[in-house]
């Protein structure tokens, strides 16, 4: 890609999310999601193969339909309120076009056909910006909003989307769809404690964020995207195939491990709130994302694929370069639970 217009995408992939986080205007915080949508476009089509095109075009009608339902929520909000202050939002049905305009941007659940597809499509590192700082500015707007949002749609459409993520992601062979789903599961999770306690939220957020940041950076290490390569990964490097596995199910949501503690408070506060039977939906659904967690799991660990060959080890070529960045998200995303009560003074 040329140098300059590398430089121009990622300037605009960087301040798209950052001028919508930091306005209080709906358009510009509408311009923000379109610099940010028109920035990844071509990181995503820049492998010139027809899948990658067609990922990105299925992306970009998407976010322009989405986007055209968050424009047109805020000129009916402005309408019948005269002004376009964000975090004033009477209007019923602007409440309800917004909250299908973000779930289509976020992929949640009815609305989330398009995220597989794409991110199959696209490299393993604009996967990883997909599914990360791409659904930043969006879950800003869900959580500066979320107190004259739907209560009973936010909370139906995090059900469907934790089932959804985690039936969809059993029957998956490729990394990057099941990473999809993952995703869709993880979302559908703060989108049910959004109205609750926006602060649980973004605490979910930024925890599920590193991890699948950590989850990424690895396959992209060990250059693997589906079940039969990464039958063969820890012949490369056995230790980071470890951590990979500590990973995956700190991402499940196991103690003693960091993804445990978002869960585990989010289901505390649905049982404060009397919904106990919404908590045990939610915590059966994650068993489902469990089980190919698990999976991934059991074939990076256990299993090698039939091998007509005398020998099981691949060719072990020295690196010149250390990852020492992957070490510390490998750390962190593992290990955070003991510090879980500053975590919540923090924010």
């Amino acid at each position: 890609m040329n140098p300059l217009a590398k430089g121009l995408i990622t300037t605009s992939l960087i301040m798209g999310p950052l001028l919508t986080i930091s306005s209080n205007h709906w358009i510009m915080a509408w311009c923000g999601l379109e610099i940010s949508t028109l920035s990844i476009i071509p990181l995503i089509a820049q492998q010139h193969h027809p899948r990658a095109i067609e990922a990105a075009i299925k992306y970009f009608l998407t976010q322009a339909a989405a986007s055209t339902l968050l424009l047109f929520s805020g000129i009916m909000n402005a309408w019948s309120l005269g002004q376009w202050n964000m975090t004033l939002m009477h209007n019923s049905t602007s409440c309800t076009l917004l909250t299908v305009a973000l779930a289509m941007k976020l992929g949640l659940a009815p609305f989330h056909l398009w995220l597989p597809e794409v991110l199959q499509g696209s490299t393993t590192m604009t996967s990883l910006l997909l599914t990360t700082w791409q659904k930043l500015a969006p879950m800003t707007i869900l959580v500066v909003t979320s107190q004259h949002l739907n209560t009973p749609l936010l909370l139906s459409l995090g059900l469907v989307s934790t089932l959804i993520g985690g039936w969809g992601g059993l029957n998956q062979t490729q990394l990057r769809k099941i990473m999809a789903f993952s995703s869709i599961a993880h979302l559908g999770w703060m989108t049910t404690v959004l109205t609750l306690s926006p602060k649980l939220t973004l605490l979910t957020f930024y925890l599920y964020c590193m991890m699948t940041v950590t989850t990424f950076l690895m396959m992209e290490h060990l250059k693997t995207s589906k079940m039969t390569t990464i039958m063969l990964s820890w012949t490369k490097i056995p230790s980071l195939n470890t951590l990979m596995m500590l990973t995956l199910m700190s991402l499940a949501g196991l103690p003693p491990l960091t993804g445990f503690s978002p869960k585990w408070l989010i289901l505390q506060e649905l049982t404060k709130q009397h919904m106990t039977a919404l908590a045990t939906l939610m915590a059966m659904a994650s068993l489902l994302s469990l089980f190919f967690y698990l999976r991934i799991s059991y074939y990076t660990t256990i299993t090698l694929p039939p091998n007509s060959h005398n020998y099981t080890q691949q060719w072990r070529h020295k690196t010149s370069h250390t990852k020492p960045h992957l070490a510390m998200m490998a750390l962190l995303s593992t290990t955070l639970l003991p510090i879980l009560p500053v975590l919540l003074y923090s924010i």
